[in-house]
């Protein structure tokens, strides 16, 4: 008796506020409106909680079915589709303890920040530029690679304190020309 049209029979019957009709219908369709709903919700007991919801729908609009509309069973399947998917709608979302919130945050720069350090790069690459090149090559090596003014003297075969002024008038030039 799961026909189609038995299906839309005991609709109309349950238009009717026959109640054997709706035990037939609630026998014949439960299974797989339960089925539908258990996809959506994703939890048993509130798929089955949503099926008694679903068939007091059925009940109350079984006098809207219109069999030239919707085949029976499509009929059903949309009430209990749309009823899921209103659960989901309406659920609220897990809440997170604050300490935990702290590992949410994404350290990387933003788009903006990429914008303005590679901005600000340019304009610092373009004032080095202006530098002798000895002098260039030591600020990258002891700003950017974190080279000791010891081992800048070695390297470019200079005594210390010479090295700490190419460092500071640099630094000077620099200032100078990234304020234009």
């Amino acid at each position: 008796m799961n026909t189609s049209t038995d299906i839309e029979k005991l609709i109309s019957r349950c238009a009717l506020n026959d109640r054997a009709a709706f035990t037939d219908l609630y026998k014949a369709t439960s299974s797989k409106l339960f089925g539908v709903v258990l996809r959506i919700l994703k939890n048993k007991a509130e798929a089955e909680e949503a099926l008694q919801e679903i068939y007091i729908k059925i009940w109350n609009n079984a006098s809207m079915f219109a069999s030239n509309a919707y085949s029976p069973m499509s009929w059903l399947i949309v009430i209990a589709r749309n009823h899921a998917i209103d659960i989901v709608r309406v659920r609220k979302p897990d809440t997170v303890d604050i300490e935990e919130t702290f590992d949410i945050a994404d350290d990387k720069k933003t788009p903006e920040d990429e914008a303005i350090n590679s901005s600000e790069g340019g304009r610092i690459d373009n004032c080095l530029s202006e530098l002798d090149v000895n002098r260039a090559q030591a600020v990258r090596q002891a700003y950017v690679e974190g080279y000791s003014y010891d081992e800048l003297a070695a390297a470019f075969e200079v005594p210390v304190n010479t090295m700490r002024t190419w460092l500071r008038r640099s630094l000077a030039s620099l200032k100078k020309c990234l304020e234009r």
